[in-house]
């Protein structure tokens, strides 16, 4: 061999090495202190790794890309949906609309079963899960025209399993969007600083959206427009620290219920408003947010090198924890959904992104790039929370009166003193942190005492703190008003096959009848999350990584169907392994949620709750308990139907499968008709 090629095979060999030592001392570690800057090696080069290799594979050898064939954009060029665009615009676009709260928040929570589990699932699962959902998706996409996962079953499935599907991505869209709002709320009840924050966000992209709406996209003026956006929104989170003393503290001091009517609000405008004037504004925002705080923030871990002050292994591992309700498996696995493997992105995949690409080569770019990039997100999302002491950590994501909170934890083993609370509380500028749940508030601090540390400013951990839930609320509010019109879009398809009126998105009576109907079901779910004594994510995160990897389930389903049908039956593995794995850890997941004992199962806790009734208490007492009996009824139901729904579509696409393979079913593989790139359309 040459030298060049000696060179690149000691290289990769050193790289390898240097994962597999990272991955090794941080899971021999017991007890004794490892630094973080070992889980950044191991991200670093599994990244490197699996991008090089694994995901040339993918595309040389299983889907096979063809980089003479025309994609959508060129073919169907119209300069609104269907445009072709530069790869790193696209992949920009992709990861902003996959790596939401999820690979934040999840992370976060999962912690409580020590750092080890959370990060091997995410190594292993982004890479042989996530990033390959999510590339065979976007191809079986743009072989198709840029249709979606729906369209998609139902053209290669079948009708039936396409209208169940249909079904499954409303209700899942349900829960998604109910369990981001919980978070949001969390995050902001009883802040007025971080209300103020996120408050002066709307303006902000109403006064973008108009300026780019009126004044055009030129150079000069988008540069301009963007300069206001970003001094603007710093100006909004150092300007909140003000507010003590002043009227505005006690307007903005709302409890999670108000706050939760707020956002409820919120989605009905933004799904109804046009794009142009806060949607689109709000993500171009968030686009530069997001890209430039994950990188300051692997910048800030890198420099101050913290040690991880959580366990390896926690004795939680058992299912006794109090973040998360449940043994390591299956829930470290639903837990960590947008990190490692997460339908959601599905719906993405089929939806703008296969419609931008200028090349199929550009998938492996696109989809798997944004893939591990949002597993390195995540990585870090767990580096936050298992660098703070853990006494609180625990303390901020378990509810109850502080006394009460403090001496739980300390008795689990993890020492925090109500003194110790209120010392962070105030370094935040925070009336309190204990009970705070959700993930966002943890992941907060964890943040803000990096930076602190960093630029040696331990005083302004308060800006860095409402920084970063200005961070994460502004991406996870657009999510929820995108997810929102998204929403409204699939709620008109069904009312169409009903009402075709309805089913008219030009219509102000369809679009304002199926915002209201789609808000009012997400809605449901995250007031009765507000209310929930226990915090509302100890039932909603686990329901919500259910249905998420459920979704992916049905994706992974399709892309066998169509692996199939495309002869690459030696490669099924690639798709069945993860849909194996998915299918095993969802299904048992939500069998524990329905029917486990109490805290985990919604039956067995409101058998409890009955029992409570039955002793008698006081009015209020006996209202809050059958409101909880109520919501686990309608949890447990809710779940059982993603289950049943699910494995509609699953055992659909196996008959396919054992009819195609038994040549009892005709090969008919239903891409669009091949266009060479040079007979494609100029300007078109």
């Amino acid at each position: 061999m040459k030298f060049h090629v000696w060179l690149k095979v000691i290289l990769w060999t050193l790289v390898v090495a240097a994962g597999v030592t990272a991955i090794g001392v941080l899971a021999w570690s017991r007890g004794e202190p490892v630094s973080t800057l070992w889980v950044v090696v191991a991200a670093v080069c599994v990244f490197a790794v699996s991008y090089r290799f694994h995901s040339a594979w993918l595309m040389a050898k299983v889907l096979t890309l063809d980089e003479l064939r025309a994609p959508p954009a060129v073919v169907k060029e119209d300069g609104k949906d269907f445009v072709q665009t530069n790869k790193w615009i696209v992949f920009g676009h992709h990861f902003a609309a996959i790596a939401g709260p999820g690979p934040l928040v999840g992370p976060v929570l999962a912690a409580q079963f020590g750092f080890l589990p959370g990060m091997l699932w995410m190594l292993v699962g982004a890479t042989l899960g996530g990033a390959v959902h999510d590339c065979v998706i976007l191809f079986c996409s743009v072989r198709r025209g840029g249709k979606s996962l729906g369209q998609m079953v139902r053209d290669e499935v079948g009708p039936f399993a396409g209208v169940v599907a249909l079904v499954s991505i409303v209700a899942i869209m349900v829960i998604l969007l109910a369990v981001l709002g919980l978070v949001v709320v969390n995050a902001l009840a009883e802040s007025p600083w971080g209300l103020f924050t996120i408050a002066a966000t709307m303006p902000i992209a109403v006064v973008m959206g108009c300026g780019l709406r009126y004044g055009g996209h030129s150079g000069r003026w988008l540069v301009a427009i963007s300069a206001f956006g970003v001094v603007a929104l710093l100006a909004a989170v150092w300007g909140g620290q003000f507010l003590p003393g002043t009227a505005l503290e006690g307007w903005l001091t709302l409890h999670g219920t108000t706050l939760a009517w707020w956002i409820m609000g919120y989605g009905v405008v933004a799904s109804i408003l046009p794009v142009w004037l806060l949607l689109a504004p709000r993500d171009y925002l968030s686009t530069f947010m997001k890209i430039g705080t994950v990188a300051a923030m692997g910048l800030a871990i890198v420099a101050l090198a913290p040690m991880l002050k959580m366990p390896a292994i926690t004795k939680f591992v058992d299912g006794t924890g109090p973040v998360v309700a449940g043994p390591w498996f299956p829930f470290v696995f639903i837990t960590i959904a947008c990190a490692a493997v997460s339908g959601f992105h599905s719906l993405i995949a089929s939806g703008t992104t296969p419609k931008l690409l200028m090349r199929e080569s550009h998938i492996r770019t696109v989809g798997y790039g944004a893939m591990v990039t949002e597993m390195v997100v995540g990585l870090m999302a767990l580096i936050a929370a298992c660098a703070m002491e853990p006494g609180e950590y625990f303390a901020i994501n378990m509810k109850g009166e502080a006394a009460v909170v403090t001496a739980r934890v300390t008795e689990l083993g993890f020492p925090v003193t109500t003194g110790q609370m209120d010392a962070l509380a105030a370094s935040v500028g925070e009336k309190t942190m204990i009970g705070r749940t959700g993930g966002a508030p943890t992941f907060a601090v964890g943040m803000a005492q990096m930076f602190a540390g960093v630029l040696g400013s331990p005083g302004a951990m308060a800006l860095w703190y409402h920084f970063a839930i200005m961070f994460e609320a502004l991406f996870i509010l657009t999510t929820i008003d995108a997810g929102t019109r998204v929403g409204r879009f699939v709620v008109q398809d069904l009312l169409g096959l009903f009402f075709k009126k309805l089913g008219d998105t030009r219509s102000f009576a369809g679009n304002t009848v199926a915002t209201l109907l789609f808000v009012g079901a997400w809605g449901w779910f995250l007031y009765q999350g507000v209310v929930d004594p226990l915090g509302g994510i100890n039932s909603l995160w686990p329901i919500f990584g259910v249905a998420n990897q459920l979704l992916a389930v049905i994706a992974l389903a399709l892309g066998t169907t169509v692996l199939i049908k495309m002869g690459r039956v030696r490669y099924l593995w690639v798709t069945l392994g993860p849909l194996a794995w998915l299918l095993a850890v969802t299904m048992t997941a939500g069998w524990m949620k329905i029917f486990s004992p109490a805290p985990v199962g919604f039956l067995a806790i409101a058998r409890g709750l009955q029992g409570k009734v039955a002793a008698g208490g006081t009015p209020a007492e006996l209202a809050v308990w059958r409101a909880q009996i109520l919501n686990n009824h309608i949890d447990a139901a809710v779940t059982g139907t993603f289950l049943v729904l699910v494995l509609l579509v699953v055992a659909a696409n196996a008959r396919g499968w054992w009819l195609l393979l038994s040549g009892r079913r005709p090969v008919e593989l239903r891409e669009e008709t091949y266009v060479p790139l040079a007979a494609a359309p100029a300007g078109k």
